[in-house]
């Protein structure tokens, strides 16, 4: 149904929300989304977009909307519905058995290929889970898509691959209209003094030349048509006729062949109607998603909360009139003025006075269509997070219905009206929103107030929220008798004689009338007499006290804004704090890594140093003077790369048994199970290996060195054949027992560091592989210049001697 076309026969429920809509503008507003849709059958749709009938639907488009529109702003060229045709009239042709056109089933493969990409594009379960699930309702039919996009080419014609007999007939016709051309530019040529022109024209597809008409006997042929003038008559010649008759055979058999194809394939169409079908409905899902996405990302809209509670309250903070903003934004109209609302749940009845044009109504609709574009999944144009109950139905009375014609006059439409909106409120029972525009006008005043308290306190019981317009003062005073009433008035300046258009919340509105008056310049007798008039009944008192607290309000609020800009300024202040604090901590990172960086160069020079002392010791013609120097030099090197405040910090500690220590090589905790006599080596406890180690390999878990006492140890001397003179001490001796590959290496490599001559290192023997790992590895380094076994009283093959260059 449209909803413009109201059927009388309709359900008064039905009637009184087919009247709201078109009484709210929805129908604009659809039309508005419309114009954000990418199909034509999508663009229809939302023309005549239908509202989910429950709360999980609603929640449901929510999240779609959502979904889409993170997608559409990701992609580079947003979502795209290119190749995706509305194939409803097609699918419907096809199950009828009728042949669909060659143009009419490349549109279904086209549609096919669409899909599919909407596919690829869409369907992730973990980012768009209600997407996805819809996406997994339909086949692209791929097999499908592939017979039509082999048989047909661009345009929908027939493809001569489609058709080995086909491809042969067009062969054919093509090789005789060529000969029959060919025959026709000789005849041109020859005959070129009788013919009015030197073109071939065509008259009932038959190629004829203009002849002119004194020269039949010159050119025998069939006559087809002649000029206006009759001075040219279009002859077919003999001499072609037979050829033309047997290309038209040819052409009968080549539509009988295409209408064989065509009809296969719309047979092939008709058989997949309902997946189909069902891809259809999910592409214009997905198009209706994506248009309500854009739509609200063009308004600057948020996404609603819906509230599980019928109760619930109303939250809505500057929310702005769609068609309001829309014509701001595409005709260049005045500047929105947002509205805030916030009814808690135990208010039933809004009353909303104030002066004419002061944007009421204006207010009603927007609230109305606020509570419908959340309920069709569309974003709502406001800050924060709006939050609504779901309201089953939105009912309103704004306006007129004055009819000649039924005899209706003002009043009498409004109650018409408010009749059906309670019998749809009595058919349906369940959360209703009630607009309301000048509730009780167009009769007397005092009927027309009694009646209108009335109806606000049955709907008070019966409905989720009625907002209602008024000039009534009566109801103003509602609010004080029934707490589920509540005031609220719009802005009005009378200095300007303008609305500001601005809500007030729980302040009831002045009518404005005597000081409008007196600003237009009325009579100053008039106005005295009217307020003499206003007085015993109280009226002006009221108005009053209404201005007192039109005053207090203003100065709230601009106590407000003062704090509001104070909290400003202080946030923009520890803005600039927290960036000098973070300006201050790049800076020190940056001297530490300065000093990180001078502390490495210096090591590497130390490094270089030391290195080109040992070379001075090994070198032959170095005696003891050598050493003696080369001893100081490396003690002045000590002294000046030892800070007094690490020395002081690592005076004291020493390792006992049972102390948990981190072996620096491996940078792994073990236990100490033992320390050797002379208190140099220690034997640790990793993990499931033991290890013996020197006491310059460990440190305590908090990072200081142990302290080395000073003790006397013992001094072998060997000479041998087979590894020369060396110094064993327990200084250049590394037990790796028990160590992986690559863990010894990295103990080794550290002693190799701090050794300036042989090293002995302990492997055992077991199976060899830590043996042959070592020495495959030492072999490639370039400061080792041998590896050879110790002698047996040093181990033997269990241990090696490692010489350095």
């Amino acid at each position: 149904m449209s909803f413009v076309d109201i059927d009388l026969s309709d359900s008064p429920d039905q009637r009184a929300f087919q009247e709201t809509l078109e009484l709210l503008d929805w129908p604009i507003v659809c039309q508005h989304l419309s114009t954000f849709a990418s199909t034509v059958q999508g663009r229809q749709e939302c023309c005549n977009l239908q509202l989910p009938s429950d709360l999980e639907s609603s929640r449901r488009q929510l999240a779609q909307t959502l979904e889409l529109r993170a997608l559409d702003q990701l992609l580079e060229g947003g979502i795209s519905f290119k190749g995706a045709h509305d194939i409803r009239p097609i699918l419907k042709l096809c199950s009828k058995g009728g042949m669909a056109t060659g143009e009419q089933l490349l549109q279904v493969a086209d549609t096919l290929a669409a899909a599919r990409r909407l596919r690829r594009q869409v369907h992730d379960p973990d980012l768009r889970p209600v997407t996805s699930a819809l996406l997994s309702e339909f086949t692209t039919l791929p097999e499908l898509e592939k017979s039509l996009k082999f048989g047909l080419e661009e345009g929908g014609r027939i493809a001569d691959r489609a058709s080995s007999t086909l491809a042969e007939l067009r062969r054919k016709r093509k090789s005789m209209v060529a000969d029959r051309r060919e025959r026709l530019q000789e005849l041109l040529q020859r005959f070129s003094s009788i013919l009015q022109d030197s073109v071939i024209a065509e008259r009932n597809a038959r190629p004829v030349l203009p002849l002119k008409a004194g020269s039949f006997d010159q050119l025998p042929g069939l006559v087809h048509d002649s000029s206006a003038s009759g001075n040219t008559v279009f002859l077919e010649p003999q001499i072609v006729i037979p050829l033309g008759n047997r290309i038209a055979a040819i052409e009968s058999q080549i539509m009988q062949e295409q209408n064989k194809l065509l009809t296969v394939w719309s047979l092939e169409v008709a058989s997949y109607h309902l997946p189909l079908e069902c891809l259809g409905n999910v592409i214009l899902q997905l198009d209706l998603a994506l248009a309500r996405a854009r739509y609200g990302h063009w308004l600057g809209g948020v996404p609603p909360t819906f509230q599980e509670e019928p109760d619930a309250p109303f939250i809505f903070n500057n929310l702005r009139h769609p068609l309001l903003v829309w014509q701001q934004r595409r005709d260049s109209g005045d500047e929105v003025v947002p509205i805030t609302l916030e009814v808690s749940n135990h208010l039933r009845v809004v009353a909303i006075t104030g002066p004419n044009t002061g944007g009421k109504t204006v207010t009603l609709k927007t609230i109305g269509l606020a509570t419908l574009m959340a309920r069709a999944g569309l974003l709502l144009p406001c800050v924060g997070s709006p939050s609504l109950p779901w309201c089953e139905q939105v009912l309103a009375d704004i306006g007129d219905e004055q009819s000649l014609q039924q005899n209706l006059s003002t009043f009498s439409s409004h109650i018409t009206r408010i009749r059906r909106i309670l019998e749809a409120i009595s058919s349906h029972p369940g959360s209703a929103l009630v607009l309301l525009d000048e509730v009780g006008a167009g009769t007397d005043p005092t009927e027309g107030t009694a009646l209108a308290t009335s109806l606000l306190k049955v709907l008070a019981d019966r409905a989720r929220l009625t907002i209602a317009t008024t000039h009534f003062g009566e109801l103003k005073a509602l609010k004080y008798t029934d707490s589920r009433f509540e005031n609220a008035s719009v802005g009005f300046d009378s200095e300007t004689i303008k609305p500001t258009y601005h809500l007030q919340w729980g302040i009831p509105g002045r009518s404005n009338a005597l000081a409008i008056a007196r600003r237009l310049g009325l009579d100053s007798l008039v106005i005295q007499g009217a307020q003499q008039l206003i007085q015993p009944s109280g009226l002006d008192q009221a108005d009053n006290v209404i201005q007192g607290l039109e005053e207090q309000r203003r100065r709230q609020q601009t106590a407000a804004e003062d704090a509001a800009a104070l909290l400003a300024r202080t946030e923009l202040l520890h803005e600039e704090l927290l960036s000098r604090w973070e300006k201050g901590r790049r800076q020190s990172e940056e001297i530490k890594e300065l000093a990180r960086q001078e502390l490495e160069l210096s090591i590497r020079d130390g490094q270089k140093e030391v290195r080109r002392l040992i070379r001075r010791l090994r070198d032959e013609s170095a005696n003891g003077e050598t050493a003696r120097r080369t001893g100081q030099k490396l003690r002045r090197m000590e002294n000046d790369y030892r800070s007094e405040p690490s020395r002081s910090a690592q005076q004291g500690w020493f390792p006992k048994v049972g102390d948990r220590v981190r072996l620096i090589a491996l940078g792994k905790a073990g236990e100490v199970l033992g320390i050797s006599e002379d208190q140099l080596r220690l034997t640790i406890l990793c993990g499931v290996f033991r290890s013996t180690v020197a006491i310059s390999e460990v440190e305590s878990l908090d990072g200081c060195k142990p302290s080395e006492p000073r003790s006397s140890f013992k001094v072998q001397v060997h000479a041998t054949k087979g590894s020369g003179a060396r110094l064993r001490t327990s200084e250049n001796t590394v037990d790796v027992r028990g160590l992986r590959v690559h863990e010894a290496e990295a103990v080794v490599e550290e002693h190799m560091r701090n050794t300036s001559g042989p090293l002995w290192v302990i492997h055992g023997i077991g199976t060899g592989k830590l043996k042959h790992g070592l020495r495959k590895w030492l072999q490639f380094l370039p400061y080792v210049e041998r590896v050879v076994d110790a002698d047996l009283h040093d181990g033997g093959a269990g241990c090696s001697v490692v010489w350095l260059r």
